[in-house]
């Protein structure tokens, strides 16, 4: 019987470790990679995020597994290096403020074969505070990426309900969300033939029959319900009469 878990975990880090090597000269310390299904964004890189009980600190790569299953494997792993770059800026370089992609970020990503576009196409915007990027063709990320794939590596698993149907047209090029140190790249391609038909449409949401929303607290979590359009205040000490946010 498989071990899915070791399955998916033990592919994403010789991914990193192969583009580790080919790509950024081993310059990148160990991370923890994760499985995160942020919405509207494909991976992100938060730098420090885990403490070992030695007191011994690492980041951590999110990869969303949501779309693996829409994308083919060289896109998908282009997330992955898109992320490996942001690691390599906070390691060696200077990181831009909160969410933006400054020149040197961009320039690490060309260097590694990545064409930084807020568009995801040829002729858009190098930086800024959402971004995303296309493959150069023959570049060293797509060289990389080729000799990984001559090897027995493939990507396993995938979710069965992505978010939009690959029948239908993907959505536009998407940025992160609550991404500390930038937004990965958008755009997706029709289904890799390899999934067939396991995967479907997402499930369809639950209505909502009870004309009831749920609202919180941004700041201490407080939670209320009532009708939509309501705009409540926390009275909590510390929350300086913060507005309530609805919840979907």
């Amino acid at each position: 019987m498989s071990e899915p878990t070791r399955e998916v975990y033990a592919e994403l880090q010789e991914a990193f470790s192969h583009f580790n090597r080919a790509l950024f000269d081993n310059a990148l310390p160990p991370c923890l990679i994760t499985l995160q299904r942020e919405r509207r964004t494909y991976g992100y890189f938060s730098c420090q995020r885990f403490v070992h009980q030695s007191g011994e600190c690492i980041d951590e790569i999110a990869m969303n597994p949501a779309y693996f299953g829409v994308r083919p494997i060289p896109a998908t792993l282009s997330t992955l290096a898109h992320e490996m770059a942001h690691q390599w800026q906070f390691h060696h370089g200077k990181p831009g403020r909160r969410g933006y992609h400054n020149k040197e970020w961009a320039q690490r990503m060309e260097a590694i074969g990545l064409m930084p576009s807020n568009t995801g196409e040829p002729g858009g915007r190098k930086v800024g505070e959402q971004m995303t990027h296309y493959i150069i063709e023959d570049g060293p990320f797509a060289r990389a990426c080729a000799q990984l794939l001559t090897a027995p590596f493939t990507l396993s698993w995938c979710d069965r309900f992505p978010p939009y149907c690959p029948t239908v047209p993907p959505p536009a090029p998407m940025g992160g969300i609550d991404d500390p140190a930038g937004t990965d790249e958008g755009g997706a391609a029709p289904a890799p033939p390899a999934w067939g038909g396991l995967i479907t449409a997402p499930p369809a949401a639950p209505v909502n029959r009870s004309n009831r929303l749920k609202y919180r607290c941004p700041t201490c979590g407080a939670q209320a319900w009532g009708k939509p359009g309501l705009r409540l205040l926390c009275g909590g000490e510390q929350c300086a009469a913060a507005e309530f946010e609805a919840v979907e």
